[in-house]
């Protein structure tokens, strides 16, 4: 399982990676190797605003349809349109090319409720 040491995850398989005063947001590694192939993935417009633990998004996969839970609070700045036409990024390369939303938090302290990639490992592994 490939999970950066730089990035932040929520318990809903999300990584979330700090870049200045936004935040680049995904899914895991663990999450798309879960839910099989992914066929097509919905996301939010550019000035939604989403809210922590709730959901922003889905991800249909040959198997099932799962819902994206937003890791923090905050405005989506950018959506990666790549995804709509090339869903299977998300299978290919879940931190570079299948990054899904990028948002300006309302509340950075947010962050501070994510785990360490170690933290997210021991979760995936003992649950």
């Amino acid at each position: 399982m490939n999970l950066p040491k730089e990035l932040r995850y929520s318990d809903e398989h999300e990584w979330v990676k700090e870049e200045g005063e936004k935040v680049r947001i995904g899914i895991t590694d663990f999450a798309q190797s879960e839910l099989g192939d992914i066929v097509f993935v919905e996301l939010p417009e550019v000035g939604d605003e989403v809210t922590a633990d709730e959901p922003f998004g889905s991800v249909e996969s040959v198997k099932t349809v799962s819902e994206l839970y937003a890791p923090l609070s905050g405005k989506v700045v950018a959506v990666n349109e790549d995804l709509e036409d090339s869903p299977e990024f998300v299978n290919e390369s879940p931190y570079e090319k299948a990054w899904m939303i990028v948002v300006e938090p309302s509340d950075k302290s947010e962050m501070d409720n994510l785990m360490s990639a170690e933290d997210y490992e021991k979760m995936t592994t003992e649950g």
